[in-house]
């Protein structure tokens, strides 16, 4: 077996220590800054290429397929050919995928970029975390992570905000733009101060594993995106559903067949509670994307609003967060995480049946604000508690890979809604530019994402029991461009 190659031991008050730090930061911060801003300009460069419902579906949907699928590959190819190395790859590959949406001239152009670009964010997003992970000394590894996670949630917090701004005084191309300038930042500082590593013992490197997941969930998708137009008995919906159930199949086989050399090890879901947890984090992370994806569109095309006000309409959802999240995970810490799991989702179904009376002339103070409160201190109340449960539930060595596939989970649980949302409250083609159509479907998807949040409570508060062992409040595993103001 060979030994791990060691990494410089980092101190947080030496400038390598500062540079890197800054390196992953700026790195994350592109990834979640991209994620809360596209939903906002759905309306504007649905007008500008003409897209249809499909096409925005596809939109998000590209770039959170890669994600899902190839995260967990993209953290074992750093393990292996060096963490630094593949950091870098998927900086360069993010950005040029960013430049390639923001010159998108028709809607297969952008949704074929966006699909380059959640790739890039596979090599990207566990790059970030492992770079701080593997290069800083022992005493100070706990201060980097915690500093990269308040600083990537200042960036996500600040996304809405920028992004709104550059839509109503540029264009919505300017949101992929943006990313030139901080990658030129991040590839500077990383290629000066972080330290190279890798660990060929920790990963396995399984791309027959990746490619079926990729697979399962593509087919699924598309058959779910597709089946209004062309119909739920057309040979190209039922061919995808059915490649897509079939990869599924041959994922699991596989899987098992390679036993602790897997990508995905399948004893992980002999823990109870393990198998549990995820399956909440699907269903509360569908409501999630669902309700962000009919909301920012809802509120630019009915209620008429600015993408600018748009962007910041779910800011203090995100600062709950923020604020919140390391108060939750104590909380969790003492009492066991099944009241917060099952307590949080309810408090933010009731957040989202407020929000399904906002209509045209809607005060923001009056009819947005109370429901989004709701609903960002019920995800505050889910989010780390379930970070922690996660790890707790599976032995140490493990860790890596429970919280990749939790990330995984989260993604492929917005994933899922956003392509049958629109399909379960009949939204399809051009039906989101035209008022009536739009606030229908918009008030059902919000009733389909409370029920989804209540499912979820149910299934917290009769399978979720605390940990045979503690794990501390940590930084959610997944990260959140979804649970921020537009994922």
């Amino acid at each position: 077996m060979t030994a791990p190659v060691p990494a410089a031991a980092l101190r947080m008050g030496t400038t390598a220590g500062r540079g890197t730090l800054l390196a992953a930061v700026l790195a994350s911060g592109m990834v979640f800054l991209d994620s809360t801003v596209v939903n906002v300009a759905l309306p504007r460069l649905g007008q500008d290429l003409g897209a249809n419902v499909a096409d925005l579906q596809w939109t998000i949907n590209g770039y959170l397929l890669m994600l899902a699928a190839f995260v967990l590959l993209g953290g074992a190819l750093g393990d292996r050919f060096g963490r630094r190395r593949i950091f870098l790859i998927g900086v360069v590959w993010f950005t040029a995928a960013s430049v390639l949406c923001g010159l998108a001239q028709d809607t297969g152009w952008l949704i074929g970029a966006r699909f380059l670009q959640g790739a890039g964010g596979a090599l990207l997003t566990p790059g970030s975390l492992s770079v701080l992970q593997s290069s800083f000394h022992p005493d100070d590894r706990g201060r980097a992570i915690g500093a990269w996670a308040g600083l990537s949630g200042v960036s996500t917090a600040l996304g809405p905000f920028i992004g709104g701004w550059l839509i109503d005084a540029l264009s919505w191309r300017w949101i992929f733009f943006l990313n030139l300038p901080i990658a030129v930042l991040v590839l500077l500082a990383a290629l000066r101060w972080v330290p190279e590593g890798r660990d060929r013992a920790r990963r396995r490197f399984d791309v027959a594993g990746a490619l079926l997941g990729a697979l399962a969930l593509a087919g699924v998708t598309y058959a779910l995106i597709d089946a209004p137009a062309r119909g739920f008995d057309s040979a190209e919906v039922l061919i995808a559903a059915a490649v897509g159930v079939l990869a599924a199949v041959a994922f699991v086989l596989l899987e098992r067949r390679r036993g602790d050399a897997a990508m995905l090890p399948t004893g992980l879901f002999s823990s109870r509670l393990f198998s549990v947890l995820n399956l909440f984090t699907v269903v509360v992370y569908a409501a999630l994307g669902g309700f962000t994806f009919f909301f920012a569109v809802y509120l630019q095309n009915v209620v008429e609003w600015s993408a600018f006000r748009t962007g910041i309409a779910l800011l203090p959802m995100t600062l709950l967060l923020l604020v919140g999240s390391a108060r939750a995970g104590a909380l969790s810490g003492r009492i066991g995480p099944r009241l917060p799991l099952a307590v949080g989702p309810v408090i933010a179904a009731v957040g989202l049946l407020l929000l399904r009376g906002v209509g045209p002339g809607a005060s923001y103070w009056r009819d947005v604000l109370p429901g989004v409160l709701l609903f960002g201190i019920g995800l505050t109340l889910v989010v780390a508690p379930l970070t922690a449960s996660v790890l707790a539930a599976v032995q140490d060595r493990f860790s890596g890979v429970a919280s990749g596939f939790n990330n995984a989970a989260s993604r492929a649980g917005g994933l899922l809604a956003v392509a049958a949302l629109p399909l379960l409250v009949g939204l399809s083609g051009a039906g989101y530019e035209q008022k009536a159509d739009l606030t229908d479907a918009y008030r059902a998807a919000l009733a389909w994402c409370a029920g989804l949040l209540l499912a979820g409570a149910v299934l917290a508060l009769v399978l979720v029991h605390r940990p045979p062992r503690e794990a501390p409040p940590s930084q959610p595993c997944h990260s959140l461009p979804a649970a921020t103001p537009p994922r």
